[in-house]
């Protein structure tokens, strides 16, 4: 196999700046240091975090859904003037509806409503007709689609629904569902990871007697798969139910694609889901965990009338109409400057990147490396999964995920999952290092 670093360095496709991803710190200037904490803890973890920086393992990072590109400048210099503010220095408080005008004076919900409408708009909510807030993770943003779809079917039908999903949905799914209580209908899932709709029908057919929670991915964990929210729907006519939508990953960046449709709440007149869920830390590169919860702002207002019977909100002087109570008044705040002209900009040429460098990544090994029999969903996945014949140490060096070879699952596998800090160089690396693991000794 001929060298990809070399040619591309050569054919001047790639600058020899581009091999560089995360600034790391010297490694031959690492030394322990006298921390002003005075903790011996404190010491070790910060020298372990460098040398971890120095070997070069946050350039090698394949397995994983987070962007370890460092924010934009401008995002750094928002942060200073919300810090100017004292935002992030005194103590605040988004409790309540972000949407109420009834937060207290250290509270940032007009950010945040503000963001929640925009993205709304961005997943094709219309005017004035969304509501939501910045969860602390796509789990917590789950946790609320299925606590109000659980709450409104069943004050509707006075019959707990059962929620639906498959063994490739997130594993926040089988957490929430004993949490909530529900009995669950595993749908079998296509080869590729998505919901098998037939295998929907049936079960349909076989609980019948209750009210149907479905949890629909945009994306699945391992594979990538997308479920097909159009046929899902059409087995659903007719039928008490409830959609909520799992796009951790993939909705950070189709979002910002013009021709991607997969995010449209409505079609044609039709409401494809009630709620959606969205991370910030994946995609966008937001240096903390966050996640957003939107749904229809009448699918809200229904669900606020069943949520004033659970609490008493005297306290607030309103009705919340989240599980959490308080909550971050930063993130919002911060995160209101992926709403701007620049970062939908960036965003969108890091979108395209990802799914360019995945398609790479995919022909590659399917030319190079037939037997492993690499896998892509399709040209909105920035997942490549392929069966797991690789050493431990290749796994190991490059942060790669891997799934056990189980009944449920099928022989063992690992993916790649490329976000923007996985150029074509980094990616050339790995294919290099995948021929030699790959050589008989």
């Amino acid at each position: 196999m001929i060298s990809r670093r070399n040619f591309l360095l050569s054919s001047g496709v790639l600058s020899a700046s581009a091999a560089g991803l995360c600034a790391s710190p010297n490694k031959a200037g690492l030394e322990r240091r006298s921390n002003y904490l005075t903790d011996l803890k404190a010491d070790e973890y910060l020298f372990a975090r460098e040398r971890w920086l120095a070997d070069g393992n946050a350039n090698r990072f394949l397995g994983y859904p987070l962007n370890l590109n460092f924010p934009s400048e401008s995002f750094f210099k928002w942060r200073e003037e919300l810090y100017k503010t004292n935002l992030g220095r005194l103590p605040g408080n988004n409790v309540g509806d972000p949407f109420s005008g009834k937060g207290i004076d250290n509270s940032s919900h007009d950010l945040e409503s503000d963001l929640v409408r925009r993205f709304a708009s961005r997943f094709g909510f219309t005017a004035n007709n969304a509501w939501g807030f910045v969860s602390n993770s796509g789990t917590d943003s789950n946790m609320h689609g299925a606590y109000m779809g659980r709450s409104l079917l069943k004050n509707r039908t006075g019959i707990l629904p059962r929620v639906y999903y498959t063994k490739d949905s997130h594993y926040s799914i089988q957490i929430i569902r004993d949490l909530l209580g529900l009995e669950e209908v595993l749908v079998e899932p296509n080869s590729d990871g998505s919901m098998n709709v037939d295998d929907l029908e049936l079960k349909l057919l076989e609980n019948k007697m209750a009210p149907v929670l479905l949890i629909a991915t945009l994306g699945t964990t391992f594979k990538g798969g997308i479920d097909d929210i159009d046929a899902i729907n059409s087995k659903l006519s007719g039928i008490d139910s409830y959609v909520h939508l799992d796009a951790a990953l993939f909705g950070g960046y189709l979002q910002a694609l013009p021709f991607s449709t997969h995010m449209q709440h409505i079609t044609q007149g039709k409401v494809r889901y009630d709620s959606i869920a969205v991370s910030f830390h994946k995609f966008f590169g937001y240096p903390s965990v966050a996640g957003l919860f939107i749904t229809g702002r009448t699918t809200f207002e229904s669900f606020r009338d069943v949520f004033a019977a659970v609490h008493d909100p005297a306290y607030i002087s309103h009705i919340p109409g989240t599980i959490t109570c308080s909550r971050d008044p930063v993130k919002p705040a911060e995160l209101h400057y992926f709403t701007h002209k620049e970062s939908l900009l960036q965003q969108r040429r890091e979108a395209r990147m990802v799914l360019d460098n995945a398609d790479y990544l995919h022909s590659e090994m399917r030319s190079h490396f037939s037997g492993l029999k690499a896998r892509r969903v399709d040209e909105n996945s920035n997942i490549v999964y392929f069966n797991n014949e690789i050493s431990y140490e290749l796994a190991t060096r490059w942060n790669l995920a891997t799934m056990a070879e189980s009944a449920t699952h099928g022989r063992s596998m690992a993916h790649v999952v490329v976000m923007p800090h996985v150029n074509k160089l980094l990616l050339d690396d790995f294919l290099t290092d995948l021929e030699k693991d790959l050589k008989p000794a």
